[in-house]
């Protein structure tokens, strides 16, 4: 911890990504605070901070004071308020949806010091759509971890044209401090780095499934095999989860009108299903087991 003003972090939404980005600034010694609305979730992440850091320790991954103290320095509150009250940095990772995120920061806003910077881990929403929501547009900006947030190094921070340079150095100087490998964008683009890649490649997957050329499981073999990827697009999309590739879609699309951008007959199927991937035990593949 080693990032001059940054001492207290709020991270809102505790899923599968928000609880483990969590984590990764209580194991790098910042102070936490993970807040959801939804009181299952929360404890669900309550509990997976309860097993996951005893479950380092047992495999040689961590010592045990750094464990207990990660532990210590994490808490865990329905109240957004007592949450997001004393934070240096917020970071969002809600539901991808602009107008739940454009509510969020608003609220936000209001809530926290004056010199707080407001960061959305969003996948392609960009933070100049956000900002207008907030007083202090300087200090928002895109701070986007991968799936699983644990594991995955690579951080995106986005210098929007609202965003100062101050604030995405501060960003990418407090990815850096976490462990990660942060990337700057020097202008925001739909879809950032990383997705905008991965978009390119499932699109073209999905549609080649929902022609009847291959079945999901042949397409995952050849971009496996034959591209080194450790996983295909259809394993990938259970694993980020379908919902997020429908409301993603959908987002689009409402954005541009080009149905281009509509969400794959096959990932409407499976959202209306509640099918969403690993998460729910169903995806394209049967986690059930698992």
């Amino acid at each position: 911890m080693t990032i001059p003003g940054i001492n207290n972090i709020c991270v809102v939404g505790a899923g599968n990504m928000g609880h483990q980005i969590a984590l990764c600034f209580a194991i790098a010694g910042y102070k936490v605070k993970c807040t959801d609305i939804n009181e299952e979730i929360l404890k669900k992440a309550e509990n997976f901070a309860d097993t996951y850091l005893p479950q380092r320790v047992a495999k040689g991954k961590m010592t045990e004071e750094v464990a207990k103290q990660a532990r210590a320095n994490i808490s865990f509150t329905t109240d957004l308020k007592e949450a997001a009250g004393d934070a240096d940095v917020v970071v969002e990772a809600i539901l991808e949806k602009l107008d739940l995120k454009l509510k969020l920061f608003a609220q936000l806003d209001e809530i926290c010091p004056p010199h707080t910077i407001l960061a959305t881990n969003s996948s392609f929403i960009v933070s100049s759509k956000i900002a207008p929501a907030t007083k202090r547009p300087e200090k928002v900006c895109n701070m986007h971890f991968f799936n699983p947030a644990l594991v995955m190094k690579l951080v995106e921070v986005v210098n929007g044209p609202h965003t100062s340079d101050e604030v995405a150095q501060k960003i990418y100087d407090l990815a850096k401090d976490i462990g990660k490998v942060p990337v700057m964008l020097k202008k925001e683009i739909y879809g950032f780095l990383v997705n905008r890649i991965v978009a390119a490649i499932n699109h073209e997957a999905l549609h080649i499934y929902d022609m009847g050329v291959a079945s999901y499981e042949d397409i995952d073999k050849a971009v496996v095999y034959a591209l080194g990827h450790p996983m295909g697009p259809f394993r990938l999309m259970d694993l980020t989860g379908i919902d997020l590739s429908y409301y993603i879609g959908m987002e689009r699309y409402r954005e541009t009108g080009d149905p281009a951008y509509k969400p794959s007959p096959i990932i409407v199927e499976k959202f209306v299903k509640g099918e969403w991937g690993e998460k729910k035990g169903k995806g394209f593949y049967d986690y059930s087991k698992k």
